[in-house]
C-alpha cells in the first residue's frame, strides 16, 4: 500500500438543522508530511471528540482505489483528495484483507488497525446529498481507523507495510458488515467481541447480539 495524498481539514462551519456548527470533514491535500500522533493528527481538525479522534481514531485511512466509483455517481463534485474527510488516501487499500489488530509501519509511524468508518449525517453535508450515507454503508468500502503505537511522520509516497498480523480472522470489510447486518453473524460476532484493538465500550454493546 502507497500513500497517495496527505490531507488536513480547517474548522469549515455549515448548517445543520437550522443551527451552525463547525466540522472538520471537509480535508484537502497539503501536499506536506502529516505527524500521526497519539491521538489524532497534529495540525487536523477534530471537533466531535465524542466520534471523531482518540487513541482508537487517531487517523482516518481511505482508499484512492474508490474514488472511480464515487465519481461515476457524483461526476458534478470538485474533486481531490481527502473528500471522504480521509487523513491519508493509499493506493491498494483492501478492507477484506485488513485484520483488525495487525500492526503495519506506515511511514515512520506504527500503526494498528481498529475499526471501520461509519458514515453519519457531515459526509451527506460534504457530498450535498444524505443519500450517500446508505451508498457508503452498501458499497462496503469504508476506509479504516488506525491507533498509533509510536508517532511519527507520513509523507506522500510513503508505504504501509506489514509488521504483526493479528491472530484474530476478523476483517475490517467483516467487522462493517456485522455493524450494518440485522441478523448478525454469530461467527463473526465472537472475533468482534473477543478482538481487544476495538474499544471495550464498542464491544460491549456488541454483546447483546450474543
Amino acid at each position: 500500500m502507497k500513500v497517495i495524498s496527505t490531507n488536513l481539514g480547517k474548522p469549515t462551519k455549515i448548517l445543520w438543522n437550522g443551527k451552525k456548527i463547525l466540522t472538520g470533514i471537509y480535508k484537502y491535500p497539503i501536499y506536506e508530511p502529516l505527524y500521526l500522533d497519539r491521538e489524532d493528527v497534529k495540525h487536523d481538525t477534530v471537533v466531535d471528540r465524542k466520534h471523531h479522534g482518540g487513541a482508537y481514531k487517531a487517523c482516518y485511512l481511505f482508499s484512492s482505489d474508490n474514488y472511480a466509483h464515487w465519481k461515476e455517481k457524483y461526476p458534478l463534485m470538485d474533486w481531490d483528495w481527502g473528500m471522504f474527510g480521509e487523513n491519508l488516501t493509499l493506493e491498494g487499500l483492501e478492507e477484506s484483507k485488513l485484520k483488525i489488530g495487525s500492526i503495519y509501519r506506515l511511514g515512520k509511524a506504527l500503526v494498528q488497525i481498529t475499526q471501520p468508518r461509519e458514515p453519519c449525517y457531515k459526509l451527506g453535508i460534504r457530498f450535498n446529498d444524505q443519500g450517500i450515507l446508505k451508498q457508503f454503508i452498501d458499497h462496503g468500502h469504508p476506509g479504516t481507523y488506525v491507533r498509533v503505537l509510536e508517532p511519527g511522520k507520513v509523507l506522500m509516497g510513503d508505504s504501509m507495510e506489514l509488521v504483526e498480523e493479528s491472530e484474530n480472522p476478523l476483517t475490517v470489510k467483516a467487522f462493517y458488515t456485522l455493524l450494518f447486518a440485522k441478523e448478525k453473524d454469530k461467527k463473526v460476532l465472537k472475533w468482534a467481541i473477543n478482538n481487544e484493538a476495538i474499544p471495550q465500550s464498542k464491544r460491549e454493546k456488541l454483546k447483546k447480539w450474543a
